[in-house]
């Protein structure tokens, strides 16, 4: 998406049984990020990947719309939800062959998403806790991280997958992991998502969410998606990422005195 085509940001309170707009409760301490759509623009080269095989296995679907409908799912979930639609069968060890495509593709074009190194730098600087949480498996995870470069500030921090829940996102499960294993009471965190599938996991979990709508893959009106999923912000700009992370810092600090 070209910096013209980018959104204005948008402000939303949080639904019911989540942090109201502005309601802090407790000071910032950590930010927590999804991966694919939101530290590397990976989702654009597998939804590639999964149109052309899908036409090609299922041809009665319109593959390419039906993966529309589930950006941030697993792949697992994506092909057995599309197989029940269909009238054909999915071959013996589809999964894996979709898998070693996507991952042949992410190994030779994966990019970060612009403006993303620049903010982590500013987080580390200014000591903030960081993690991931992502419905990708941890290996695909740190094959990207390691890709992008991103590993320099993202290598050691906590990181939570699918793989350690009964149930993926959009279910609230793995966002519930990551705080019981951090320690953190929902206000003191602020999750960055670009998946209708994370922002109801997220906002389901009470968390406050950042809707980013920048990557390759997200089409038009993705931010009003959001918002009514319950985002409390929603952008298409790493660099207004980073301005309200520290507007809810400042936030913070004026609270104290």
């Amino acid at each position: 998406m070209s910096s013209g085509e980018r959104r204005s940001i948008h402000a939303q309170s949080f639904g019911a049984g989540a942090l109201a707009d502005g309601d802090t409760g407790k000071p910032l301490r950590q930010v927590i990020f999804d991966c694919d759509g939101v530290l590397v623009d990976s989702e654009v080269l597998a939804e590639q990947v999964l149109t052309q095989q899908l036409a090609e296995w299922l041809p009665d679907l319109d593959a390419e719309a039906e993966l529309r409908t589930a950006l941030g799912m697993t792949t697992d979930a994506i092909l057995g939800h599309l197989e029940a639609m269909s009238a054909h069968q999915l071959p013996m060890q589809a999964l894996e062959r979709i898998d070693s495509a996507i991952e042949s593709r992410l190994a030779d074009e994966l990019a970060a998403i612009d403006g993303v190194a620049e903010l982590l730098e500013q987080l580390s600087l200014q000591g903030m806790a960081m993690a991931i949480v992502s419905n990708s498996s941890a290996r695909r995870v740190k094959a990207s991280l390691a890709a992008t470069g991103l590993d320099r500030w993202l290598g050691s921090v906590p990181l939570f997958t699918a793989e350690q829940v009964a149930v993926p996102k959009p279910a609230p499960d793995v966002y519930q992991l990551a705080l019981r294993r951090l320690g953190r009471d929902v206000s003191e965190c602020v999750v960055v998502e670009d998946s209708l599938a994370g922002v109801t996991a997220a906002v389901a979990a009470g968390l406050r969410v950042i809707g980013f709508t920048g990557a390759g893959h997200i089409p038009a009106g993705h931010d009003v998606s959001q918002r009514e999923a319950g985002a409390w912000q929603s952008t298409a700009n790493m660099a207004e990422v980073s301005t309200m992370i520290s507007g809810l810092l400042t936030d913070d600090a004026l609270a104290k005195e």
